[in-house]
C-alpha cells in the first residue's frame, strides 16, 4: 500500500490495541487556521483529508531565494527576531547581513561562493544564514558542539573561500585549520563582521554555485553527517514546517532547535520566509521556553520527546501553557505513558510526527482537522503523508512492498527533492486509511549469535522500574558472539536508586534471556547530542567489560 494525501478513505475501524485515555482532548478551535484575511502564505502541493489545494495565494513568479531575499528586506524597522530579551528589526536583521558580505567581498570571496559557518544560536549567526542565503549562497555548517581540534578539522576538510565563527570559537586550532585550508576568516558578534588577523584573504579558487545549506544530521548513530539541501529544497521544508497555514502576524515562531540541524534551519528559513517574527533561544531551557509560550500567547510548538518530558517534570502551572492548542512531538520515540501524563497534567494534545534530514522535515503529520476526526482512534500514529509524499512499506529481504498493516521498512518519496523512493532504517506499517505508525529503528537491532534483539523493547521494560527516568540500550562488540546488548539508566531524582542487578532481573522476567543487557550501569544524565537525542556512541564509550 502507498500512503498519500489521496488516501481519503473513511471506513474508519477503531483498533481495539489502542488505548483511548479517558482525557482525550480535542484541540481547541479558536486558532484562525483557515483563516484567509490578512497576509497568508499558502502552499500546497496536494490534496487530502485537511488540506487544500493551492500553491500560493497571490503571484510568485521568482526563484525561491529571490523571493526569500524580497521577504528579508520586508521586515525593515518591524521586529525580526528576539534574543535575549532584545527584539531585533528586519533593518538590523539585514544590516549585519551586508556587514558579512562586505567583509567576504573585501577578502576576495567571489559573490555566490559557498561558505563555512561555525554555528551557534546567537542573532548574529541567524541574520548571517539568512543573508547568505539571500545572497543566493551554500552555507556549510560546522558544529560549535565540539572541540576545538574537532572543529579545525571540519575547516581543513571542507577547505571553503572562507569560514564565519563567533569572536569565541576562532581559538588558535582553528585560526591555523583556516589558513592551512586557504579560507578566509570572518568574525561576527553582536559589534558586526570583521576580518581575522592573517585571514584577511581567501585563497580556495572556488566559483559561484548553488544555493543552499549543508545542515548536519543529529548524530545519533554516529558522528554527524552532511546532508546538502538545495534552496528548491528549502521551499519545501517552509511547507513542512507550517503545513502550508501561516500568517505573519500569528504569534512568533519560536526558533530554539540547533541552527547546525535540519530543525533549526526549518524554523528560521520558514519565520523569514513568512515574515513573522521569531523568538531565537541559545539552547532549551523550561523557564525560557515557558516564557516564550506565555509572553507572546503561542498557539503551537514544535518539541522533542525529551521536551516533553522536561515540561512535564517541571511541574508548571496549566495556565502558564493555556495558549496553547497543541504541540508537536519529533525527532524520536516518546513514550506512550509520557505523553498520557503531559495531557493528563496541561490538558493540551501531543500530536506526533515524522520526518529526517533527508527529507527536509516531515514525511508524515496531524492537521488538526485529522486530529479532531480521528486522534482517538489513531493514538499511536504519526499521521498521514503529506501532500508532496509518497509512502509505502516494504519488505527488507526482498523489496516487496507490503500490504496495510504489515511491519517492514519506510520508503518516502518527495518529488521536489528526489524523483526515486528513499529508503529509511524506520520499521513501520501504514494502515488501511493511510496512517502511518513507526514501530523501531531497524540499524539499531543487535545481533546476539544469531539472535536479533531491538533496544527499544528492552528499553521498555526498563522504563517500568519506578526509578528509572531514562534509558538507552545499545549493541557493544563481543568476541564469541559478535554484539552483546548494554544498558544505561538515569535515576528519577529523590527516588531509591535500583540495584543494577535488580533492572536486570527486571529484564530477565520480561524477555527473553538473550535480551537481557550484559551490563546496566546508572549515570546522573544520559549522553545527548545538541538536538536533545540520547547519543548512542557515547552510551555505548561507557561499557567496560
Amino acid at each position: 500500500m502507498v500512503a498519500n494525501a489521496h488516501n481519503t478513505a473513511h471506513n474508519i475501524a477503531t483498533d481495539r490495541r489502542t488505548r483511548v485515555p479517558p482525557w482525550f482532548i480535542d484541540i481547541r478551535p479558536p486558532n484562525p487556521i483557515g483563516d484567509t484575511s490578512g497576509p497568508v502564505y499558502t502552499e500546497r502541493v496536494g490534496v487530502g483529508v485537511g488540506f487544500s489545494r493551492d500553491r500560493y495565494r497571490g503571484h510568485v513568479t521568482e526563484s525561491f531565494t529571490e523571493t526569500f531575499a524580497a521577504r528579508v528586506t520586508g521586515y525593515a524597522d518591524r521586529p525580526c527576531i528576539e534574543f535575549g530579551g532584545h527584539w531585533y528589526t528586519g533593518t538590523e536583521v539585514t544590516a549585519m547581513a551586508a556587514a558579512v558580505e562586505a567583509a567576504l567581498g573585501s577578502a576576495g570571496v567571489p559573490a555566490g561562493a559557498p561558505i563555512g559557518l561555525v554555528v551557534r544560536n546567537r542573532w548574529p549567526h541567524a541574520a548571517a544564514i539568512i543573508g547568505l542565503l539571500a545572497a543566493h549562497r551554500w552555507v556549510s555548517m560546522i558544529y560549535s558542539f565540539q572541540s576545538p581540534t574537532a572543529i579545525a578539522a571540519d575547516i581543513e576538510k571542507l577547505r571553503l573561500p572562507a569560514v564565519l565563527a563567533d569572536d569565541e570559537d576562532w581559538t588558535a586550532p582553528v585560526v591555523a585549520a583556516a589558513a592551512a585550508a586557504g579560507s578566509a576568516g570572518v568574525r561576527i558578534s553582536v559589534s558586526g563582521a570583521h576580518l581575522v588577523d592573517g585571514l584577511a584573504r581567501s585563497h580556495v579558487d572556488t566559483a559561484a554555485g548553488r544555493c543552499g545549506v549543508h545542515v548536519l544530521t543529529s548524530g545519533t548513530t554516529g558522528p554527524p553527517k552532511r546532508q546538502a539541501i538545495a534552496a528548491r529544497v528549502l521551499e519545501r521544508a517552509v511547507y513542512s514546517v507550517t503545513g502550508g497555514q501561516a500568517r505573519a502576524d500569528d504569534p512568533p515562531e519560536l526558533v530554539y532547535w540547533p541552527l547546525g540541524g535540519i530543525g533549526g534551519v526549518c524554523q528560521l528559513i520558514t519565520g523569514a520566509y513568512i515574515g513573522k517574527r521569531m523568538v531565537l533561544l541559545e539552547k532549551f531551557s523550561v523557564q525560557e521556553w515557558v516564557r516564550v509560550v506565555k509572553t507572546y500567547r503561542l498557539q503551537r510548538a514544535g518539541v522533542q520527546p525529551t521536551v516533553v518530558r522536561m515540561l512535564l517534570e517541571a511541574d508548571l502551572d496549566p495556565v502558564d501553557l493555556a495558549s496553547l492548542r497543541f504541540i508537536v512531538s519529533a525527532s524520536g520515540p516518546l513514550d506512550p505513558e509520557v505523553r498520557d501524563a503531559f495531557e493528563r497534567r496541561y490538558r493540551i494534545p501531543v500530536l506526533l510526527a515524522y520526518g529526517a534530514t533527508e527529507f527536509a522535515g516531515s514525511v508524515c503529520a496531524w492537521t488538526p482537522e485529522l486530529y479532531r476526526e480521528f486522534g482517538a482512534t489513531k493514538r499511536l500514529s504519526s499521521g498521514k503523508a503529506l501532500p508532496d509524499t509518497e509512502v509505502r512499506i516494504i519488505d527488507a529481504d526482498t523489496g516487496e512492498q507490503l500490504e496495510a498493516g504489515r511491519h517492514g521498512l519506510l520508503e518516502a518519496r518527495i518529488a521536489s527533492i528526489n524523483p526515486d523512493w528513499i529508503r529509511t532504517t524506520d520499521i513501520a506499517s501504514i494502515d488501511s486509511d493511510g496512517f502511518i505508525t513507526l514501530h523501531a529503528r531497524a540499524d539499531g537491532a543487535i545481533n546476539r549469535g544469531g539472535f536479533k534483539i531491538l533496544p527499544e523493547t528492552v528499553r521498555r521494560v526498563l522504563l517500568d522500574h519506578p526509578g528509572v527516568r531514562d534509558a538507552c540500550v545499545v549493541g557493544v562488540p563481543d568476541a564469541r558472539l559478535g554484539q552483546v546488548p548494554f544498558a544505561a539508566v538515569e535515576l528519577i531524582p529523590d527516588v531509591p536508586a535500583p540495584d543494577p542487578a535488580a533492572l536486570l532481573d527486571l529484564v530477565r522476567e520480561t524477555l527473553p534471556h538473550h535480551s537481557v543487557p550484559v551490563r546496566v550501569v546508572v549515570v546522573d544524565a544520559l549522553p545527548r547530542n545538541p538536538a536533545l537525542k540520547v547519543s548512542l556512541r557515547d552510551v555505548a564509550a561507557l561499557y567496560r567489560p
